[in-house]
């Protein structure tokens, strides 16, 4: 106990120095990526790896500092740090540097703040964590915009404990963020083994990362965690994508909404082009995966119901790969409005058809009051659902379908064929005794409205750019 309260105060602290930057217009999410350059300084005089930076350039360089314009020190610490320091890791995380601070005074404030912590109180093995903390802040607060893109540490952790990773195994996750789901699997896989086990043959990861300022928070988390990551900068959905090749397990959370593959094209392996960037994203995943890999991902909920290219997506994910459960998530998990989403839990199979005999859907969601801010969710919010999908992380276990009154239930291939391979499948009723399937809610009606929408104008969209492509190339 003694721990997580040194753990959270140092988080708050560290967190409250934001405050000194807000009049210069920064945000929060700008603020982490900012204290990775800081934080990895400190972190190495901490535990004695200040052998990875150059003298110079280290963290008492900056503490110590007494010129006049301690701003231009800084940049320059910075720049050199990413194109000339020896180790390859440090060299990443300030590649392109770019700082918030425009004021030497605010500047001086944070450091003397975070030199003034109580260090010697913050074991090695705390650092990742509070690092993490400060992350999760960051997807709490509203201002942040963050939150919608925000996995919470329960979901990811419930995830990693029915999936299983284990020893040797490759990991992915394609839109890695900050690297959550990375490090819970590491962190599930070292807890599962012994030391020396571990220690001997660790899992391995790749991920991919878009955003250049998340790569750096999720470069600085993995290194914190000590994880064997691969993690490249780029786009899943372009012939980037190349660079991840085929793995054991994937683990990921796509992002919301937007047309896929920005102004780059949208890679041309995908089976079923589309401007959806979830279907996309599922299709980059179950092709990613080894024969008798597994997977999970959240999705929205238009990916179990889309017409047109989502059918013929979700046809071609039962053929190639046994799709054995479906977890409704409830309301309010994650904070775009109108979001409502689900886990995907998937393996490839040995061959490209017939796999999918069944499908488990375990609904979560009705019933069953919204999540927030308030009211997080928490670990134990999935002790039921992880109690009916059972020990085996192939879906395989013995389990027992609960019938129309009860939570998790069966569904043959056939079932599904003949529902038009819809896997949008409603059974339970709320607490007034409406039907989910039949809601006259307004959100919910306006957000599947909107997504069903959105995906048609991007669509068209997409067909419209592949016409003008083609007439080009053809000239």
């Amino acid at each position: 106990m003694a721990n997580m309260n040194q753990q959270n105060s140092a988080v708050q602290k560290i967190w409250n120095l934001c405050n000194i930057l807000r009049g210069d217009g920064v945000s929060y999410h700008q603020y982490i990526a900012e204290l990775t350059y800081l934080l990895f300084l400190k972190i190495a005089e901490k535990n004695k790896t200040e052998r990875l930076i150059p003298e110079g350039y280290r963290w008492a360089d900056l503490v110590n500092y007494s010129g006049d314009d301690l701003l231009t020190r800084y940049r320059d610490i910075l720049t050199f740090l990413g194109g000339h320091a020896n180790e390859k890791r440090v060299r990443e995380i300030y590649a392109f540097p770019t700082t918030v601070f425009s004021h030497s005074e605010n500047l001086r404030a944070v450091i003397t703040g975070i030199n003034k912590l109580d260090w010697s109180a913050i074991s090695s093995d705390m650092m990742g964590d509070i690092y993490e903390g400060l992350i999760a802040k960051n997807s709490q607060d509203a201002r942040s915009g963050a939150g919608q893109y925000f996995t919470p540490r329960a979901l990811i952790d419930s995830i990693v404990r029915v999936t299983k990773p284990s020893l040797g195994e490759l990991i992915q996750d394609p839109a890695t963020g900050s690297g959550g789901f990375l490090v819970a699997a590491n962190q599930f896989a070292k807890e599962q083994n012994s030391t020396h086990a571990f220690a001997k043959n660790p899992p391995r990861f790749n991920g991919m990362e878009i955003e250049k300022g998340t790569y750096r928070i999720c470069l600085m988390n993995a290194f914190l965690h000590n994880l064997d990551l691969n993690l490249i900068l780029g786009d899943a959905l372009t012939v980037d994508a190349k660079e991840l090749g085929t793995v054991d397990v994937i683990l990921a959370n796509p992002p919301f909404g937007g047309r896929a593959g920005s102004a780059r094209k949208q890679r041309k392996d995908l089976p079923f082009p589309t401007a959806n960037k979830q279907l996309a994203f599922l299709q980059h995943i179950y092709l990613g995966l080894k024969p008798g890999g597994r997977a999970a991902v959240v999705l929205p909920d238009n990916v179990l119901f889309e017409d047109g290219v989502g059918r013929k997506i979700r046809q071609d994910l039962l053929e190639r790969c046994n799709l054995h459960t479906i977890l409704r998530l409830p309301t309010g998990i994650f904070y775009a409005q109108g979001v409502m989403t689900n886990v995907l839990f998937f393996s490839r199979g040995k061959t490209d058809s017939g796999n999918t005999k069944s499908v488990w859907i375990y609904d979560m969601r009705t019933g069953i009051p919204a999540f927030s801010r308030k009211r997080p969710l928490a670990l134990e919010d999935f002790a039921d659902f992880e109690a009916c999908f059972g020990a085996d992380e192939y879906g395989k276990a013995k389990r027992k379908d609960l019938g129309i009154s009860g939570r998790f239930r069966k569904f043959t291939r056939r079932e599904i064929t003949d529902r038009h391979d819809n896997l949008d499948i409603i059974w339970l009723r709320d607490d007034s005794g409406t039907s989910e399937d039949s809601s006259t809610d307004p959100s919910e009606l306006a957000a599947r409205i909107s997504l069903l929408l959105k995906g048609a104008v991007e669509q068209i969209d997409l067909i419209s750019d592949q016409l003008i492509s083609d007439e080009g190339e053809s000239l």
